[in-house]
């Protein structure tokens, strides 16, 4: 994977935040079956992303910390 910056990473993770929230207030009941499924996949895969940008943001700041 490419070198990110950390201004990169917290872009990207504002994005996937505002999608997440975006996904999380749809009306579940309003969907198909299949586009149930495709929203509960889609909101584990969203915060999945999320944690791996913490944990990079994470190892990142410690790096500058040690510099």
């Amino acid at each position: 994977m490419t070198d990110l910056t950390a201004e990169e990473l917290s872009e990207a993770h504002r994005a996937l935040l505002s999608t997440l929230h975006k996904c999380e207030k749809i009306n579940h009941s309003k969907l198909g079956k299949s586009q149930q499924t495709l929203l509960v996949r889609r909101i584990a895969a969203l915060k999945l992303a999320l944690a791996l940008i913490e944990k990079e943001q994470g190892l990142i700041g410690s790096e500058d910390k040690i510099m």
